[in-house]
């Protein structure tokens, strides 16, 4: 059977020499990667990393990762036991022109493709979620570590808005604020149960135009809260619908906006949705607080 190879690349906002060191230290390593870790400096040394935010590593018995290459400010692989299929994972770093940031590129390559479980999402929101919590500690922000224990994994975040619920709703609800905070080109917004809800998002994916984003709302209690449906973002009709919850509550004069996105099917679908959903909560406050 043929291998399977994904790769994912980003950037890094942070030097070469840092982000190694957030790479290959265990005590750095633990504060965005893995609960545990064990790791070695030097090839056929162990790279180990166990826990309950580790895909299918819960514990260090199962932890027979090896480190295969270590070249410093430059490059880590690894070798990877997960889903029961052995795996090899490198991590490439180089410097950005101005040497202010670190372009780096993930590749994960299994033996044989994992079955049944949409293989290239599966490992791309792998990578995206580990590649975000990297980012998030490099630029000292804390990390949205997964737990994949969790059997009914969410992303749950909270912002205080210095403006009244009244406003804080109309931006949730009005087409002209959303398009402010959202950066859709046509938002819709019919304020009742059952009625359209559109963000106004249109992108290709795989060779196809995708309408990212909700389309409906299921549940609306104007000025307290908001419930939208959330098709999968690649535009795959097979994956379960998720659902976006907006919970509006008063807090010393001001406004405590919660978002609760969950329908997840599996932990790794969180993908970095995490930290675009804090984005996006920052930009309703701006618009909230007439400061878009």
């Amino acid at each position: 059977m043929a291998e399977f190879r994904h790769e994912y690349s980003g950037q890094v906002p942070a030097r070469v020499d840092a982000v190694f060191a957030a790479m290959s230290q265990a005590d750095k390593l633990t504060r965005w990667f893995a609960e545990h870790v064990e790791v070695s400096a030097a090839a056929g040394g162990p790279f180990r990393f166990w826990g309950k935010h580790t895909l299918g590593t819960p514990d260090v018995a199962s932890a027979s990762q090896t480190l295969t290459t270590f070249e410093k400010d430059r490059c880590i692989a690894f070798s990877w036991r997960v889903l029961d299929i052995d795996s090899d994972v490198t991590w490439v770093l180089q410097a950005t022109e101005d040497g202010d940031g670190t372009n780096v590129t993930v590749t994960h390559v299994f033996k044989e493709p994992p079955t049944d479980i949409r293989t290239r999402e599966f490992v791309d929101d792998l990578w995206r979620l580990n590649f975000a919590n990297l980012t998030a500690h490099m630029m000292g922000v804390e990390p949205l570590l997964p737990d994949y224990d969790d059997p009914s994994p969410e992303v749950r975040q909270t912002i205080l808005i210095d403006a009244p619920r009244e406003k804080v709703f109309a931006a949730l609800v009005e087409p002209e604020h959303m398009k402010a905070w959202a950066g859709g080109t046509d938002p819709v917004a019919e304020p009742v149960k059952g009625g359209r809800y559109s963000l106004g998002w249109h992108y290709e994916m795989d060779g196809r135009t995708v309408d990212g984003g909700p389309t409906k709302i299921i549940e609306i209690v104007p000025n307290e809260k908001l419930v939208t449906d959330w098709p999968d973002w690649r535009g795959d009709p097979n994956v379960p619908v998720q659902r976006v919850t907006w919970l509006l509550a008063d807090e010393d004069g001001k406004t405590r906006l919660t978002l609760i996105h969950d329908g997840f099917t599996r932990t790794v679908d969180i993908s970095d949705y995490g930290f675009g959903w804090l984005y996006f909560l920052g930009n309703v406050k701006k618009v909230a607080e007439g400061k878009a």
